[in-house]
């Protein structure tokens, strides 16, 4: 915004030198001179007579994003900037963000600051919720999306995707490349996000090899490397030989690849930490969704809603596998996806009980998403509990 506004005023600052140079020297012309200049309003008249008959170029939307860490080359934030930069090479927008914003206060502030200056403001984290929304009260002209909240306005709307559909076939990999059924997970936030995503690599384990247990340790972290390394270097020592993180630091992975085990991460491609050690992960594929949120704006079609990408229309993946993935592990995997996208594969379809024993789901039952997103209890194999 400030580069923008110096741009235009040094810009005013070059016409207004060129008008007063221009305005000298037409103070020296003589008589025949002023003549000329009586006849230019006709001839200006008539090379603007076109542009009265043209339709002005549709005014671009100002864009702003609002990310909870640094875009780096890696996890959840990268995948968000390799959305917005998808999104501007598609509409040719150039978009504003500010990184590493804290879920406080502080939050609230910069989307008030943004929120003066831009048409459309995505705010990329869970945290934001409460913020995004006391802002969008603030400012009904301002169109607000926030991922992976629940709350909405008329002028606010949230999104985000189905990517226990990438957790539980990330779970098939995993109980296929264990070899003493004990999996890790390294849980970043008790929250309902990560639990299902949690249940949903158990139930994926499940459905290839039903001696399976997964044990989970929270860090309540989304990117601290030190403390996530501990916590799976925790889960290795209790035996566990697989292992998949919720956080954007590759740390568990590499701290897997030291013992010789198996591991993946989460949001985006993490094989180049440890190739030959890495398993796959869930992955975001965030373009289409803000070309699509972008351009119902410059529409007018746009409307406040809760939208749910899946791996039907490409928001969900998988990361490439491993160097070490063998084969018949990859056509296994391929085989449940494409029956994710075909609709044959619902992965909360009964029956499934809790780690306590009650029946949560009845066979032949599917889960609501309205329920997925509330779930906040552990599924049968899950060692652990959910802190309170």
């Amino acid at each position: 915004m400030i580069q923008r506004g110096r741009v235009f005023s040094f810009s005013f600052v070059l016409i207004f030198l060129l008008a007063v140079v221009l305005a000298g020297c037409g103070g020296n012309n003589n008589a025949a001179s002023n003549a000329n200049a009586t006849e230019a309003p006709a001839a200006n008249a008539a090379t603007e007579a076109p542009a009265a008959t043209t339709e002005p170029a549709a005014k671009k939307p100002t864009v702003a994003f609002v990310y909870i860490g640094p875009p780096g080359d890696g996890g959840y934030t990268y995948q968000h900037d390799q959305g917005r930069l998808y999104m501007e090479k598609e509409l040719g927008i150039k978009a504003d963000f500010v990184e590493n914003v804290p879920e406080s206060a502080d939050a609230e502030r910069i989307i008030t600051e943004l929120a003066q200056s831009h048409d459309i403001v995505f705010t990329t984290s869970f945290g934001y919720m409460d913020f995004t929304l006391n802002v969008a009260k603030k400012f009904p002209n301002v169109k607000f999306m926030h991922a992976s909240g629940y709350k909405t306005s008329e002028n606010m709307g949230t999104y985000f995707g189905k990517n226990y559909e990438g957790s539980y076939l990330t779970g098939i990999a995993a109980a296929k490349m264990t070899k003493n059924n004990q999996l890790g997970y390294v849980g970043a936030f008790p929250i309902s996000e990560v639990i299902y995503n949690l249940n949903a690599f158990t139930l994926g384990a499940q459905s290839v090899n039903p001696d399976v247990k997964v044990s989970v340790v929270w860090t309540n972290t989304w990117y601290d490397p030190t403390t996530e390394r501990q916590a799976a270097i925790s889960l290795l020592d209790k035996g566990a030989d697989v292992l998949l993180a919720y956080q954007d630091s590759p740390a568990t992975l590499q701290a897997a690849a030291e013992r010789g085990a198996f591991a993946g991460g989460n949001d985006s491609d993490m094989s180049k930490y440890a190739p030959d050690n890495y398993l796959t992960n869930p992955v975001w594929n965030w373009g289409p969704y803000y070309v699509k949120a972008v351009q119902s704006v410059m529409d007018g079609t746009w409307k406040s809603e809760q939208y749910s990408g899946d791996m039907t229309d490409g928001m969900i993946d998988i990361a490439p596998f491993g160097n070490k993935v063998p084969d018949d592990v990859k056509k296994l995997v391929e085989e449940a996806k494409a029956k994710i996208i075909s609709g044959d594969l619902d992965v909360f379809t009964g029956p499934i009980s809790d780690n306590a024993g009650n029946v949560k789901v009845q066979e032949g039952q599917k889960l609501t998403l309205e329920e997925v997103l509330a779930m906040n209890w552990l599924v049968k194999g899950v060692e652990g509990t959910i802190p309170q």
